[in-house]
């Protein structure tokens, strides 16, 4: 009888899962098991309720099968090996991560069970190329998003899916139980979550479908506007594996045979898969990614790192609406309108002078997406640190980006709702409203502005034109 362990990690789904299906295609055993390792990779703040509800999905997915689910909690390595042994299993299957951490300690433990004589199978389950895969012209990484995209798009192949055409049997494995690992808020900060998400491959699959349908059309041009549901807020269902990018990818491509869908919307929403992508690229090439500047000169740059800025930033009570309507929309949703990250990111940095990787720790917290690639790579771009980064001299301003992509302040007055009775005039900057506009802002509650954009503005490209003059 032929016994085989399925290690489910960033993976959490069934259908089009690589490990999982070549496991069921060649053994008469399967145990699946997910390992609740503090220690290596610990689930942070909102990702352990979406963890939770997720493993819950899968539980429910698996016993369709007819193979239970065995969680457990410890050290990777210790476990993998208690139950090689105990049940004589003869292979190990998982797809591959590739956050540092987990490069290392999947080398470690694929040796450690080689020399035992097991059998392990490593797939790609999460990208739609490997990061060695893909050079340029030199042999050397791309470091530039649009030529590692378009070289990208031209060796992509869309992989049929990978389809469980077995019938394993299971055996009694000992499990914890789910509950017993508290990921759920004893204090229901995340008593919203659950209005906006369904974790788990059914909901990434209704996700997929709904934004397939109601959203492909006209993406490129409303996807900028925080108020639209423009989007297709895929992006915490691939960060838990929920839904592979092949499945994605496939999807849109057969959207693309209507002829009546813009080719610019297909194009930018892919282009977004491809930023996923050039994310892990960076990660696997520059494993510092999340704690050092891809550019060093910035390594000079002269931070505030102001605590009670921080603070108000982290709450939502800077003063500029749109920055506090994205800061709310993130603690009560575990998500943020991309524009917005982008605004909320940028006044962080470059009007605060507070250091990106307090941002990205924050938002690593408090976002169910965050994926240390994409989080790193796209903090350190707003940053101007980072591969292909913004231009340092890019400073949003928050009044003129809310009047551009909140004209009406819809997405405003739903998330600050203090000023739902300015007018559209004055929602952007309420500072400036007369004294009979809402009673004003102080009888609203609302605070005024923690600091002068104008000045701060000179500020930051004081200090950034002074790593300029360095780097000379």
């Amino acid at each position: 009888m032929s016994i085989a362990l399925v290690w489910f990690r960033q993976d959490l789904r069934c259908y089009d899962n690589p490990a999982f299906a070549s496991a069921c295609n060649q053994h008469e055993v399967i145990i699946p098991l997910y390992i609740y390792d503090e220690q290596a990779l610990p689930i942070k703040g909102a990702q352990k309720w979406w963890a939770h509800h997720s493993l819950s999905a899968l539980q429910k997915k698996l016993q369709e099968h007819g193979l239970p689910l065995v969680l457990r909690r410890g050290n990777s390595s210790e476990l993998l090996v208690q139950l090689v042994s105990e049940y004589n299993i003869d292979a190990v299957y998982w797809n591959r991560c590739y956050e540092p951490a987990a490069i290392a300690r999947d080398k470690s433990i694929k040796a450690m069970l080689k020399n035992q004589g097991i059998n392990v199978v490593s797939s790609n389950g999460s990208l739609l190329n490997e990061p060695w895969e893909i050079k340029n012209k030199s042999g050397d990484y791309f470091k530039v998003f649009t030529p590692f995209w378009k070289h990208c798009l031209q060796h992509i192949s869309v992989l049929q899916p990978f389809i469980n055409q077995g019938n394993p049997q299971s055996i009694d494995v000992p499990s914890d139980q789910l509950t017993d690992w508290n990921l759920l808020p004893k204090l229901n900060w995340a008593a919203e979550f659950g209005q906006h998400w369904q974790p788990g491959e059914e909901g990434a699959q209704k996700k997929l479908e709904a934004f397939i349908e109601n959203g492909l059309q006209g993406y490129k041009g409303a996807r900028d506007f925080p108020a639209l549901d423009a989007t297709s807020k895929l992006s915490p269902h691939l960060h838990f594996g929920e839904i592979s990018p092949w499945q994605i990818q496939r999807a849109v491509d057969c959207a693309a045979q209507n002829k009546e869908i813009d080719f610019g919307s297909i194009e930018r929403f892919l282009a977004e898969l491809g930023w996923r992508e050039f994310s892990y690229y960076l990660l696997y090439h520059f494993p510092t990614l999340p704690e050092a500047n891809f550019k060093s000169q910035f390594d000079a740059f002269s931070w505030n790192n102001d605590a009670e800025l921080l603070k108000c930033w982290q709450k939502g009570l800077t003063g500029f609406p749109i920055v506090d309507a994205g800061m709310r929309e993130l603690w009560r949703t575990g998500y943020m309108h991309n524009r917005v990250r982008m605004i909320a990111a940028s006044f962080l940095i470059k009007d605060l002078l507070i250091d990106w990787r307090l941002g990205a720790a924050w938002f690593s917290t408090t976002l169910v997406d965050a994926d240390l690639a994409s989080n790193s790579a796209s903090w350190q771009w707003v940053a101007g640190s980072g591969a292909d980064a913004a231009p340092y001299f890019r400073i949003f301003n928050p009044v003129l980006q809310s009047e551009k992509f909140d004209p009406n302040g819809e997405y405003i007055r739903r998330w600050v709702p203090e000023l739902a009775e300015l007018s559209d005039k004055w929602i952007h900057q309420p500072w400036q409203a007369p004294k009979g506009e809402l009673g004003l802002t102080l009888s609203s509650g609302y605070p005024a502005p923690i600091i002068d954009h104008a000045k701060a503005r000179a500020l930051a490209m004081t200090n950034y034109q002074m790593i300029k003059k360095d780097e000379a």
